[in-house]
């Protein structure tokens, strides 16, 4: 099953590489002719690909033969109205959410998180000792997912400043664009995602337990902070910028930490969270990932410092990255067997 996720998230990973590319173009080519805002014009783009995208799910639904169709009529079929009504209405909440800043988003997500664990937890106990203790091991990820995707995000972030201001991205007249340095990141996923899918079926009962894929997904993402310290002590040039080589290898990296994690995660959710709340188990670990995203911005802007981005400030900011990563990675590693015995034999 961890091979079939990573195979589904190289799919996912598709759009993604080329998606930074055309968006770029766009709010290069488009908006700069005729001055509408840049935000603008990608997210009608990105709603223009949402159209299409289900067109094509539409047509190739055939294919799919049946599966994951209804098993039979809605019971009621003003349960679709009631949905479609409440996702409307959840519009006007993400706005307001938004709009609160960083530091008080943080506060309600984790609310929200608290409320869901002990959502979990209740149903866990409610399914005896054996479920329970499955929702503990998911929560304690649940923990470190958070950690990983905190300093992951850097790479839409702080990263983006990086390549902006200290990385040399000219060839010879030619200036790599910096938002193409996104793209990177999905490239590696499609070209490693095979390799590490079939990795984990050839290790077979070698295979690593899920704490210690976690693990291995915090190093990975350790390593790539390493590396960007290494640039900025020793590879700085006369022009205060580190080489091109250096920030893409990063992306790569973290990549292979993504693989190790992410697509684990999808599928550790489906064999640890109580059966009648998978769907809940899920928005757990999304839940945790958006905890993640939100503070990697307010990690990011304390790397980027007050008046811009400078090599001190990005040393300073990814040595603390390098070692929280590493240190999550192996306290991961040390607990593994408690967390394996909280799975009661779930690979």
């Amino acid at each position: 099953r961890d091979s079939g996720f990573t195979i589904f998230y190289m799919g996912i990973n598709g759009g993604g590489f080329l998606a930074p590319i055309l968006t770029g173009l766009l709010a290069q080519s488009f908006s700069g002719q005729t001055g509408v805002p840049a935000y603008k014009v990608v997210f009608f783009a990105a709603g223009v690909g949402m159209i299409l995208s289900l067109i094509w799910f539409q047509f190739g639904r055939r294919g799919l033969k049946g599966i994951g169709a209804a098993t039979g009529p809605l019971a009621n079929p003003m349960r679709v109205v009631g949905v479609a009504i409440g996702a409307l209405l959840v519009i006007p909440v993400v706005y307001f959410l938004l709009k609160l800043g960083a530091e008080k988003l943080q506060g309600v997500l984790s609310v929200l998180f608290i409320v869901l664990a002990v959502m979990l937890m209740v149903e866990g106990i409610r399914g005896g000792a054996v479920v329970r203790d499955k929702t503990i091991a998911m929560l304690v990820i649940f923990f470190f997912n958070v950690m990983f995707w905190c300093f992951f995000e850097q790479a839409g972030s702080s990263f983006t400043f990086l390549a902006e201001y200290i990385v040399r991205r000219d060839f010879g007249g030619w200036v790599f664009p910096t938002g193409w340095f996104q793209s990177v990141n999905t490239l590696a996923i499609i070209v490693c995602a095979p390799i590490v899918a079939a990795v984990w079926v050839t290790l077979g009962r070698r295979n690593p337990s899920i704490p210690r894929k976690f693990g291995l997904g915090l190093i990975f993402n350790g390593l790539a902070f390493l590396l960007l310290m290494f640039a900025l002590q020793h590879l700085v040039g006369p022009d205060s910028k580190i080489p091109f080589w250096t920030l893409f290898m990063v992306y790569v990296i973290q990549s292979i930490g993504e693989l190790c994690l992410s697509p684990i995660g999808l599928s550790m959710v489906t064999k640890l969270a109580p059966t009648r709340l998978v769907g809940l188990g899920m928005g757990g670990w999304f839940l945790s990932t958006g905890i993640g995203n939100n503070l990697s911005g307010i990690f990011a802007s304390i790397v980027s410092g007050e008046k811009g981005m400078t090599v001190e400030s990005a040393l300073s900011g990814y040595t603390f990255g390098f070692w929280a990563l590493i240190g999550a990675g192996v306290l991961l590693f040390l607990i593994a067997p408690l967390i394996q015995k909280l799975m009661h034999g779930v690979k």
